[in-house]
């Protein structure tokens, strides 16, 4: 099956804006001490975001311009595979472990920082590529959509890089990095939508 590069660019944001839906729901679900179906939402993450890294990969090699922005999503969209895995197969056994022997409870948390890099990692890479898709957005006349793109990814790689260089306490286990990464994604997928027009 071949996609032409507009279609592939508009399944790139739609897949974008159910990735940011998809964490919205699981923070709001954890802030309100709601049983988590992690291993649905997850699961379906990780196949998510599989998809994305190929499409993304596939817009990078059709792409004529604006390569940055395109190896920016295909990178985050892996390591965003790579922290859901760490998720559903390690999270459960390290906990397990530290629930029956304190010894191990270090070692928990760990894991825990280790998956939570791996996300910061993923939002620096959706941050820079949402600089790099306002900024065309501002070329091409788009002054408003453009400008709040390109302050918003400019906030989320601060936030995010600092969360990865000193953990979670800098910024705040979710507010500024995670809402700040999460609003990111969304207008990423906004910018790329009008980006599929104009191509």
């Amino acid at each position: 099956m071949d996609f032409t590069f507009g279609r592939t660019v508009s399944f790139i944001a739609s897949l974008l804006l159910i990735a940011a839906i998809t964490q919205s729901v699981y923070t709001a679900m954890y802030i309100s001490e709601v049983a988590v179906p992690r291993q649905i939402l997850w699961g379906g993450e990780a196949f998510l975001f599989v998809i994305l890294a190929a499409f993304a990969g596939s817009a990078l090699a059709q792409a004529g311009w604006l390569h940055l922005g395109w190896s920016a999503i295909l990178a985050a969209s892996v390591l965003n595979v790579v922290q859901v895995g760490v998720g559903l197969t390690m999270f459960g056994p390290f906990f397990e472990a530290a629930g029956e022997n304190e010894a191990f409870a270090p070692a928990a948390q760990s894991v825990v920082a280790f998956s939570f890099m791996i996300y910061n990692a993923a939002k620096v890479l959706l941050a820079l590529a949402l600089i790099v898709f306002g900024g065309a957005r501002m070329a091409d006349g788009a002054k408003a959509l453009g400008g709040i793109s390109v302050l918003v990814g400019i906030v989320a790689m601060a936030a995010n890089t600092a969360s990865m260089a000193f953990g979670r306490e800098v910024t705040g286990e979710l507010p500024l990095a995670g809402g700040s990464g999460v609003l990111a994604t969304v207008l990423l997928a906004v910018c790329l939508f009008t980006l599929r027009s104009d191509d």
